[in-house]
């Protein structure tokens, strides 16, 4: 192993250098290969405009439009109110991306415009990020703890010494961006999973009531139930509410960490939770999910982790800072997971297939009988 390893650092300082860069760029074997690389390592420093051209489509309203037609060039700067020669430089940027397309009857949408025009949850996850990139910029800072950090602020339950005081209003805004990402990762667990008539479920940390809902819609035997924040299951009782299921979904208000749960489940859900939380935290609160099930009942864990093929860098490299920048957790591998949940008592754990990992990773465990 050490002779294969000092070849391949030999080889990495060869490519490190200008010299053979430009050798690689110009012999015909190897031109296709570093022009590859070329283009990635340039997409490693130009990320951030991509990722604010598109930001400027999403607050321009220019998206959804295009899914009706396509728009004259002239009109499309019309509808952003922005001067024709300086609009010319945002499409043309678009359409490097493959986020829209010229065609003789104008600008349409492109292979990666169409998901987010189709989709509200992506659009406002371009918007959120927003926040997240203000506190990237002083990355060093941000690794060494100098960085006050907005994302910090608009999770306030990340850095709270009690929770449970967060009224209603402060938890708002991050409850609807959940709720608006919320159906796709519903449909994924209630595609991978079989829920059997007349079972209880229990949605810990469930938000404003998106999944239970979905739960209750799909499998009209199921009995749903919830538990959240109180402010946040304030929000929750109205959209359950709202959604007719308030005699079927039951909603508790609490901090899972600080108060008991309600028991005698047959399956827990944990919905993007576990990577909010530190590795103490997840080993305190396991063991107080495994509590609330009834001996065998199923615990389902549904969230981004790392070292998922097909998930790519979403969670090393997105999640990670991101929850760094949030001020607790990190992603985990599933691996990972099923040692934490092994170590709070719980058997059988397994990995389900899912059809996108980069939304979410589904593990299912059994509470001993």
């Amino acid at each position: 192993m050490g002779v294969i390893a000092d070849a391949r650092r030999a080889l990495l300082r060869m490519m490190a250098k200008p010299r053979f860069q430009s050798w690689a760029s110009g012999f015909f074997l190897t031109r296709p290969i570093a022009l590859w690389s070329t283009r990635k390592v340039f997409d490693l420093t130009a990320g951030f405009v991509y990722a604010q051209t598109v930001l400027a489509l999403v607050r321009l309203g220019l998206l959804e439009p295009l899914l009706e037609r396509a728009i004259p060039e002239d009109e499309y700067a019309g509808l952003a109110g922005v001067d024709p020669d300086r609009f010319r430089r945002l499409v043309d940027a678009a359409v490097s991306l493959d986020v829209l397309i010229r065609t003789p009857d104008g600008i349409e949408l492109g292979r990666n415009g169409a998901p987010l025009a189709g989709n509200q949850a992506l659009r406002a996850l371009v918007e959120h990020n927003a926040l997240f990139y203000r506190d990237l910029a002083d990355p060093v800072g941000l690794l060494r703890g100098e960085v006050e950090t907005d994302l910090s602020s608009y999770w306030p339950y990340a850095r709270s010494g009690d929770p449970r005081a967060i009224d209603a209003e402060r938890v708002r805004e991050y409850s609807e961006l959940m709720a608006k990402s919320q159906p796709a990762i519903t449909a994924e667990i209630l595609d991978a999973i079989d829920f059997a008539d007349g079972e209880r479920l229990l949605d810990v940390g469930g938000g404003t009531g998106a999944f239970v809902v979905g739960a209750a819609e799909r499998h009209p035997g199921l009995r749903p139930a919830l538990f959240d924040l109180p402010g946040v299951a304030e929000h929750a009782r109205l959209r359950v509410a709202e959604s007719g299921y308030a005699d079927r979904v039951d909603v508790h208000g609490g901090d899972f960490f600080a108060d008991p749960l309600p028991t005698g489940f047959d399956v827990v859900t944990l919905v993007r939770i576990l990577h909010d939380h530190d590795d103490s935290d997840v080993r305190a609160l396991l063991p107080n999910v495994r509590a609330a099930l009834k001996p065998g009942g199923r615990l389902i864990v549904a969230e981004p982790m790392s070292g998922v093929p097909g998930a790519g860098s979403v969670g090393p490299a997105y999640f990670s800072l991101y929850l760094l920048a949030m001020g607790k957790g990190r992603p985990r591998t599933p691996d990972e997971l099923g040692g934490f949940l092994a170590g709070a008592g719980f058997e059988q754990v397994r990995r389900l297939r899912s059809r996108a990992p980069v939304l979410a990773t589904l593990l299912t465990a059994r509470a001993p009988r």
